[in-house]
């Protein structure tokens, strides 16, 4: 018969769950800004809605995020 014990796995739960609330915080933080408010309306736009305005959709990811974002 075999036997296990949950001991290790519920004390590493205990000590995770603080970090991982504080990831889910962030994460819902940056998820609720207006970046990506504008991120997402961005992305519902199509590449001929974009060519109309004249601009792609790199030029607007640089214009949304500024001198924040890398590409």
């Amino acid at each position: 018969m075999a036997q296990s014990t949950t001991a290790p796995s519920r004390l590493l739960g205990l000590v995770v769950a603080p970090f991982a609330f504080i990831g889910r915080t962030l994460v819902a933080m940056a998820e609720a800004g207006p970046r990506m408010k504008q991120v997402q309306r961005l992305n519902e736009m199509s590449d001929a809605d974009l060519e109309a305005l004249g601009t792609t959709r790199a030029e607007m990811v640089r214009k949304i995020f500024g001198g924040t974002i890398y590409m």
